[in-house]
């Protein structure tokens, strides 16, 4: 898994190129991830085409939150499809992506696996119905604080202590601790 360059917001060729020395330096596969919000600067569809000719670049995950973009990659691309953000799994899915690197399954990663083979099997209805389900955890897990600070605060209250936050992340406040323990308790895990 292999984040766009940030901090410089490079030119969509020099993204091209940092990801093309890397590819031509190892044999492993290679997951792009495209994040944005989170670089500062999105990998445009028609570079992740170029990138796509690359034999050891098989996958990208999505998390620019657009389908349009999502749809254009699949369109052009033989690449594997991910989802990066895990409320628009069931949506990536419906447009051809194959599944999700899950935040929220780090908690309940059975029912994120039962939204995705359930869609996978032709079963849409259920598939709507964990969506539905999980949704008030993914819009946490995403919504209350940067992550990863949500879910480092839900597995704690789960029993599953994953240490410390470093700086220049802060644990999560009382009013979305609060507001995580209520999430948490809906979904029937407190």
């Amino acid at each position: 898994l292999m984040v766009a360059p940030y901090y410089n917001k490079p030119t969509q060729e020099g993204m091209y190129l940092h990801y093309k020395a890397v590819a031509e330096q190892v044999s492993l596969p290679i997951c792009v991830y495209n994040i944005p919000g989170r670089t500062g600067k999105n990998i445009e569809p028609e570079t992740i085409a170029r990138l796509a000719e690359l034999p050891n670049i098989t996958m990208v995950k999505e998390a620019t939150g657009s389908l349009d973009q999502a749809s254009q990659i699949l369109c052009t691309t033989d690449l594997t499809l991910l989802s990066g953000d895990d409320s628009l799994t069931l949506p990536l899915m419906a447009v051809g992506g194959e599944g999700v690197i899950s935040v929220v399954g780090n908690i309940v990663p059975q029912d994120m696996l039962a939204l995705v083979r359930a869609f996978a099997q032709g079963d849409v209805a259920t598939a709507q119905r964990w969506h539905h389900r999980l949704f008030p955890l993914c819009r946490d897990m995403l919504g209350l604080a940067t992550n990863p600070i949500p879910i480092k605060a839900a597995m704690k209250l789960l029993g599953r202590d994953t240490g410390e936050l470093r700086l220049p992340m802060t644990p999560l406040d009382e009013q979305g601790l609060g507001k995580l323990r209520q999430t948490l308790a809906g979904y029937g895990l407190l």
